[in-house]
């Protein structure tokens, strides 16, 4: 058996870092995520209010983004209302591979309190959701605790693309 022995004095005293492709791709996803600004209710302030000075999303990498077509995680506060939800989906698709969703506020996740003809009764019924803020309004410090869930999923991820694929929910 080989006996496998390293010098660092012939590398200049330098360590040798050895990690794999999908961890090192998965880091630099989940310490760059750029949400969709996407504020339906009430719970939008609070949104607003985390990427304030206070809570300061910037810091952790988290940059609001108004495109769908840069943003790779999208945030759904508030109310969606059937009318509304087509386009919901449609933002939804324009979003480029990877990308999640999280669900913020109880109208956002069971309808709340509106339980009437034209309001959607969870958004995970139109776009595949991967995480759930429970409240009315969800407080800022939640929707950041979120954020960091999101970034341990994503490094627990695979970073090969054929993997992550998500089904596909149609409208109601």
């Amino acid at each position: 058996m080989a006996q496998h022995q390293v010098n660092y004095a012939s590398t200049a005293g330098l360590p040798i870092a050895l990690t794999s492709v999908d961890k090192l791709v998965n880091w630099g996803r989940s310490n760059s995520l750029w949400p969709l600004t996407y504020g339906l209710a009430c719970c939008a302030i609070e949104m607003m209010a985390s990427g304030a000075s206070r809570y300061d999303f910037d810091r952790m990498g988290t940059i609001f983004r108004a495109s769908p077509r840069q943003a790779d995680v999208m945030i759904l506060a508030g109310t969606l209302s059937k009318k509304h939800s087509e386009f919901a989906r449609r933002l939804y698709d324009q979003m480029t591979e990877p990308k999640w969703v999280i669900s913020m506020g109880s109208c956002a996740n069971t309808g709340g309190m509106f339980n009437t003809y034209a309001t959607v009764q969870g958004v995970d019924r139109i776009i595949p959701v991967d995480i759930y803020l429970p409240g009315c309004a969800p407080r800022p410090e939640t929707l950041q605790y979120a954020l960091m869930m999101l970034q341990k999923k994503i490094r627990r991820e695979s970073a090969n693309m054929n993997n992550n694929t998500k089904q596909n929910l149609r409208l109601v």
